[in-house]
C-alpha cells in the first residue's frame, strides 16, 4: 500500500488550469481499484493518493498519466507502508 504525496512546483492559478483533468485522471484510478482516497492537502500546496496497489512500479506508470506530471506541475513522493492495524471496513483493501 503506498501514499502519495504530491507537492506543487507552480502557483495555484496554474494548478487550477487542470485540476478537472486531474480529476477525471482520479476517476479512472478509481474505477481500475487502483486508488482508495484522494484529496487536498491543507494548506493547499498539493494532494495525498492512497492507493491499496502492493508494485510500485505500476503505480509510478499510472501516475505518470496525472495532468500535473504530464504537464511538471508536481514533484511525488511515494511512501510505501504495510498496515497492520485497520478498521473492520477496510479489510477489503489490504
Amino acid at each position: 500500500m503506498f501514499v502519495v504525496k504530491i507537492t506543487f512546483k507552480k502557483p495555484l492559478e496554474v494548478i487550477e488550469q487542470y485540476i478537472e483533468a486531474h480529476r477525471e485522471f482520479l476517476n479512472t484510478g478509481y474505477q481500475t481499484n487502483s486508488f482508495i482516497a484522494s484529496g487536498p492537502q491543507n494548506p493547499r500546496v498539493g494532494g495525498i493518493i492512497l492507493s491499496q496497489l502492493k508494485n510500485r512500479e505500476a503505480l509510478e506508470s499510472i501516475l505518470k498519466n496525472d495532468p500535473y506530471q504530464l504537464n511538471q506541475l508536481a514533484d511525488y513522493e511515494f511512501i510505501e507502508f504495510n498496515p497492520v492495524k485497520y478498521h473492520k471496513d477496510f479489510t477489503c483493501f489490504v
